[in-house]
């Protein structure tokens, strides 16, 4: 199984932190058929709580989402890396960035079986796009494929 690194717009909003909040937000994507491969949710204070989701595809979903106080989450240029999950394969990653000269913002990652998905995000677009192509090499070299 190769590696497919893209491009992913992540959608953000903070909410009041009581029950069944989030079960609105996502209830109202649900309704126009989004898939969500991506959410994140986490309390900022006792009163609110922020939730990171991906990916929207449809105006109608985009819609949905900004009717329950979400929006493209400003100074995310995230990127989507897929592919086989293996020990080591967070630190090859991360040090091929580090040796680019560039900072991550966050970073979500998840193994299931065989398979793994990370979500690294930037600051800027540049940055962004400077680790795409740090990941491609490091992901496509023989260290990548252990």
């Amino acid at each position: 199984m190769a590696f497919t690194i893209r491009k992913i717009e992540v959608w953000a909003g903070d909410m009041r932190n009581r029950p069944g909040m989030l079960a609105r937000v996502l209830e109202a994507l649900e309704t126009t058929g989004a898939e969500l491969e991506f959410c994140v949710a986490r309390r900022v204070t006792e009163n609110t709580s922020r939730v990171f989701l991906a990916p929207l595809r449809t105006a109608a979903q985009k819609n949905a989402a900004r009717d329950v106080g979400l929006l493209p989450a400003t100074g995310m240029n995230t990127i989507r890396i897929e592919g086989p999950n293996r020990p080591g394969l967070g630190a090859t990653m991360n040090r091929a960035i580090a040796t680019a000269g560039i900072n991550g913002r966050g970073l979500t990652a998840a193994a299931i079986g065989r398979k793994s998905v990370t979500y690294i995000a930037f600051k800027t677009a540049e940055e962004r796009d400077a680790a795409m192509k740090a990941l491609k090499k490091a992901l496509s070299s023989k260290l990548g494929r252990r």
